[in-house]
Protein backbone atom coordinates (compact mmCIF):
# COMPACT_ATOMS: atom_id res chain seq x y z
CA UNK A 1 0.00 0.00 0.00
CA UNK A 2 2.99 2.50 0.74
CA UNK A 3 4.63 1.46 -2.86
CA UNK A 4 0.78 2.50 -4.30
CA UNK A 5 0.58 5.81 -2.44
CA UNK A 6 3.76 6.76 -3.40
CA UNK A 7 3.42 6.34 -6.76
CA UNK A 8 0.08 8.42 -6.71
CA UNK A 9 1.88 11.65 -5.03
CA UNK A 10 4.29 10.88 -8.46
CA UNK A 11 1.75 11.11 -10.66
CA UNK A 12 -0.02 14.04 -9.05
CA UNK A 13 3.10 16.07 -9.05
CA UNK A 14 3.87 15.56 -12.81
CA UNK A 15 0.45 16.00 -13.58
CA UNK A 16 0.73 19.29 -11.77
CA UNK A 17 4.30 20.29 -13.50
CA UNK A 18 2.70 19.61 -17.02
CA UNK A 19 -0.22 22.00 -16.20
CA UNK A 20 2.42 24.99 -16.05
CA UNK A 21 3.63 24.91 -19.07
CA UNK A 22 6.91 25.44 -18.17
CA UNK A 23 6.46 29.13 -16.65
CA UNK A 24 8.69 29.18 -13.50
CA UNK A 25 10.10 32.09 -11.57
CA UNK A 26 12.56 32.57 -9.05
CA UNK A 27 10.22 31.78 -6.61
CA UNK A 28 9.10 28.41 -8.73
CA UNK A 29 6.17 27.68 -10.86
CA UNK A 30 4.13 30.68 -11.24
CA UNK A 31 1.90 31.70 -8.99
CA UNK A 32 -0.53 32.56 -11.40
CA UNK A 33 -1.46 29.31 -12.65
CA UNK A 34 -0.34 27.45 -9.51
CA UNK A 35 -3.63 25.49 -8.67
CA UNK A 36 -5.02 26.09 -5.35
CA UNK A 37 -5.14 23.57 -2.57
CA UNK A 38 -8.80 22.36 -2.19
CA UNK A 39 -10.58 23.26 1.01
CA UNK A 40 -12.24 21.31 3.40
CA UNK A 41 -13.81 18.77 2.49
CA UNK A 42 -13.38 19.85 -1.69
CA UNK A 43 -12.66 16.89 -4.02
CA UNK A 44 -9.26 17.63 -5.60
CA UNK A 45 -10.57 15.73 -8.81
CA UNK A 46 -13.60 18.66 -9.52
CA UNK A 47 -11.14 21.77 -8.56
CA UNK A 48 -8.06 20.90 -10.42
CA UNK A 49 -8.58 18.76 -14.75
CA UNK A 50 -5.19 18.66 -14.96
CA UNK A 51 -5.05 16.18 -11.37
CA UNK A 52 -7.31 13.72 -13.43
CA UNK A 53 -4.60 11.03 -13.38
CA UNK A 54 -4.15 11.71 -9.79
CA UNK A 55 -8.43 10.98 -8.89
CA UNK A 56 -7.76 8.02 -11.04
CA UNK A 57 -4.83 6.47 -9.07
CA UNK A 58 -6.96 7.25 -5.98
CA UNK A 59 -10.03 5.50 -7.20
CA UNK A 60 -7.48 2.16 -8.00
CA UNK A 61 -5.75 2.65 -4.32
CA UNK A 62 -9.07 2.55 -2.85
CA UNK A 63 -10.36 -0.03 -5.10
CA UNK A 64 -7.12 -1.96 -3.87
CA UNK A 65 -7.57 -0.93 -0.36
CA UNK A 66 -11.39 -2.45 -0.35
CA UNK A 67 -9.76 -5.62 -1.58
CA UNK A 68 -7.49 -6.46 0.62
CA UNK A 69 -9.62 -5.62 3.43
CA UNK A 70 -11.65 -7.78 2.29
CA UNK A 71 -9.51 -10.85 1.77
CA UNK A 72 -8.19 -10.29 4.87
CA UNK A 73 -11.09 -10.60 6.25
CA UNK A 74 -11.96 -13.82 5.13
CA UNK A 75 -8.30 -15.05 5.43
CA UNK A 76 -8.64 -14.32 9.13
CA UNK A 77 -12.55 -16.28 9.16
CA UNK A 78 -10.51 -19.17 7.45
CA UNK A 79 -8.01 -19.17 9.73
CA UNK A 80 -10.39 -19.08 12.98
CA UNK A 81 -12.72 -22.28 11.37
CA UNK A 82 -9.06 -23.82 11.09
CA UNK A 83 -8.45 -23.55 14.27
CA UNK A 84 -11.89 -24.05 15.99
CA UNK A 85 -11.43 -27.69 13.85
CA UNK A 86 -8.43 -28.63 14.83
CA UNK A 87 -9.03 -28.02 18.51
CA UNK A 88 -11.92 -30.09 18.26
CA UNK A 89 -9.73 -32.88 16.76
CA UNK A 90 -7.38 -32.63 19.90
CA UNK A 91 -10.16 -32.59 21.84
CA UNK A 92 -11.53 -35.61 20.44
CA UNK A 93 -8.49 -37.95 20.43
CA UNK A 94 -8.73 -41.29 21.85
CA UNK A 95 -7.14 -44.33 21.71
CA UNK A 96 -5.73 -46.91 24.13
CA UNK A 97 -4.09 -50.32 23.84
CA UNK A 98 -3.20 -52.76 26.34
CA UNK A 99 -1.93 -56.52 27.32
CA UNK A 100 -2.62 -58.90 29.80
CA UNK A 101 0.47 -58.59 31.66
CA UNK A 102 4.42 -58.64 31.40
CA UNK A 103 5.98 -61.44 32.90
CA UNK A 104 4.88 -65.08 32.42
CA UNK A 105 1.75 -65.60 34.47
CA UNK A 106 -2.28 -66.95 34.24
CA UNK A 107 -5.06 -65.38 35.09
CA UNK A 108 -8.18 -67.67 35.98
CA UNK A 109 -10.01 -69.95 36.23
CA UNK A 110 -12.90 -68.17 38.85
CA UNK A 111 -15.85 -69.31 39.59
CA UNK A 112 -17.82 -66.54 38.38
CA UNK A 113 -17.11 -64.18 35.17
CA UNK A 114 -14.63 -61.55 36.39
CA UNK A 115 -13.63 -58.56 34.64
CA UNK A 116 -9.90 -58.55 33.41
CA UNK A 117 -7.67 -55.72 34.04
CA UNK A 118 -5.17 -55.65 31.99
CA UNK A 119 -1.71 -54.72 33.55
CA UNK A 120 0.29 -53.07 30.88
CA UNK A 121 -0.35 -50.04 28.38
CA UNK A 122 1.37 -49.15 25.12
CA UNK A 123 -1.04 -46.72 25.04
CA UNK A 124 -3.72 -44.60 27.40
CA UNK A 125 -4.48 -41.21 24.74
CA UNK A 126 -7.30 -39.63 26.64
CA UNK A 127 -6.98 -40.93 29.77
CA UNK A 128 -10.18 -43.35 29.04
CA UNK A 129 -9.39 -46.59 30.00
CA UNK A 130 -9.52 -46.76 32.91
CA UNK A 131 -5.97 -49.20 34.60
CA UNK A 132 -7.84 -49.61 38.10
CA UNK A 133 -11.11 -51.62 37.03
CA UNK A 134 -10.22 -52.40 33.33
CA UNK A 135 -13.00 -50.35 31.72
CA UNK A 136 -13.06 -48.48 28.75
CA UNK A 137 -15.61 -44.94 28.86
CA UNK A 138 -16.03 -43.83 25.26
CA UNK A 139 -15.47 -39.93 25.80
CA UNK A 140 -17.30 -38.48 22.30
CA UNK A 141 -20.16 -40.70 20.27
CA UNK A 142 -18.55 -42.06 17.00
CA UNK A 143 -17.57 -44.37 15.06
CA UNK A 144 -14.83 -46.97 17.40
CA UNK A 145 -12.58 -49.12 16.19
CA UNK A 146 -12.60 -52.27 18.98
CA UNK A 147 -10.16 -55.16 18.78
CA UNK A 148 -9.54 -58.46 21.33
CA UNK A 149 -7.02 -61.09 20.97
CA UNK A 150 -6.93 -63.83 23.87
CA UNK A 151 -4.28 -66.47 24.20
CA UNK A 152 -3.77 -69.63 26.49
CA UNK A 153 -1.56 -72.03 27.66
CA UNK A 154 -2.57 -75.29 29.19
CA UNK A 155 0.20 -76.30 29.99
CA UNK A 156 0.48 -79.85 28.39
CA UNK A 157 -0.61 -81.92 26.00
CA UNK A 158 -4.10 -83.06 26.34
CA UNK A 159 -4.68 -80.80 29.18
CA UNK A 160 -7.85 -79.41 29.07
CA UNK A 161 -7.57 -75.75 27.22
CA UNK A 162 -10.35 -73.19 27.95
CA UNK A 163 -8.84 -70.00 26.22
CA UNK A 164 -12.03 -67.57 26.12
CA UNK A 165 -13.08 -64.12 27.05
CA UNK A 166 -16.24 -62.32 25.90
CA UNK A 167 -16.24 -58.08 24.92
CA UNK A 168 -18.76 -56.43 26.81
CA UNK A 169 -20.40 -53.27 25.72
CA UNK A 170 -22.75 -51.89 28.65
CA UNK A 171 -22.72 -54.94 30.10
CA UNK A 172 -23.93 -56.79 26.41
CA UNK A 173 -21.70 -59.33 24.38
CA UNK A 174 -20.38 -57.77 21.61
CA UNK A 175 -17.80 -60.12 20.61
CA UNK A 176 -17.07 -64.25 22.06
CA UNK A 177 -14.25 -65.65 21.74
CA UNK A 178 -14.10 -69.33 23.37
CA UNK A 179 -11.42 -71.95 22.55
CA UNK A 180 -12.26 -75.19 24.84
CA UNK A 181 -10.73 -78.68 23.73
CA UNK A 182 -8.25 -80.92 25.08
CA UNK A 183 -6.43 -81.27 21.22
CA UNK A 184 -4.58 -78.22 21.88
CA UNK A 185 -1.87 -77.45 24.26
CA UNK A 186 -2.16 -73.94 23.15
CA UNK A 187 -4.36 -72.12 20.94
CA UNK A 188 -5.47 -68.18 20.09
CA UNK A 189 -8.02 -66.22 18.46
CA UNK A 190 -9.21 -62.22 17.51
CA UNK A 191 -12.17 -60.03 16.67
CA UNK A 192 -11.87 -56.99 15.17
CA UNK A 193 -15.07 -54.58 15.38
CA UNK A 194 -15.86 -51.32 14.32
CA UNK A 195 -18.95 -50.31 16.72
CA UNK A 196 -21.03 -46.86 17.11
CA UNK A 197 -20.50 -45.69 20.85
CA UNK A 198 -22.45 -42.86 22.55
CA UNK A 199 -21.17 -40.95 24.85
CA UNK A 200 -20.50 -42.75 28.39
CA UNK A 201 -21.04 -46.04 26.69
CA UNK A 202 -18.33 -48.65 28.98
CA UNK A 203 -16.27 -51.18 26.93
CA UNK A 204 -15.21 -54.11 29.05
CA UNK A 205 -13.61 -57.86 28.41
CA UNK A 206 -14.74 -60.61 30.69
CA UNK A 207 -13.54 -63.93 31.95
CA UNK A 208 -16.13 -66.27 31.94
CA UNK A 209 -15.84 -68.61 34.57
CA UNK A 210 -14.02 -72.13 34.10
CA UNK A 211 -11.73 -70.55 31.75
CA UNK A 212 -8.13 -69.02 31.92
CA UNK A 213 -5.91 -67.09 30.29
CA UNK A 214 -1.81 -67.60 29.71
CA UNK A 215 0.72 -64.47 28.74
CA UNK A 216 4.35 -63.49 28.90
CA UNK A 217 6.70 -60.82 28.01
CA UNK A 218 5.40 -61.51 24.42
CA UNK A 219 1.92 -59.71 25.21
CA UNK A 220 -0.42 -62.41 23.57
CA UNK A 221 -3.24 -61.10 25.04
CA UNK A 222 -4.11 -57.53 23.93
CA UNK A 223 -7.35 -55.55 24.13
CA UNK A 224 -7.45 -52.26 21.52
CA UNK A 225 -9.80 -49.58 20.84
CA UNK A 226 -8.98 -46.09 18.27
CA UNK A 227 -12.11 -43.69 17.98
CA UNK A 228 -11.87 -43.51 14.16
CA UNK A 229 -14.58 -40.58 14.02
CA UNK A 230 -16.84 -38.85 16.39
CA UNK A 231 -20.23 -37.95 15.16
CA UNK A 232 -21.13 -35.29 17.93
Amino acid sequence: MKAIAFLALLVCYASSVHSNNGNYSWEGPDSANRVQPPGPGENVCLTDTASCGCCLMQQTMHRMEEFFNMSLGELQHSLSETRSVLNNMRASRSAFSVALTDHRWCLGPFLSDEVIIYRHVFLNLGGNYNILNGIFVAPRSGVYSLSLTVYSDSGSAGSHLAACATMMVNDQPAAILRDLNSQDQEDSSTSVQALMLSAGDTVSVVLPKGCFLCDSGNHYNTFTGVLLYSTD
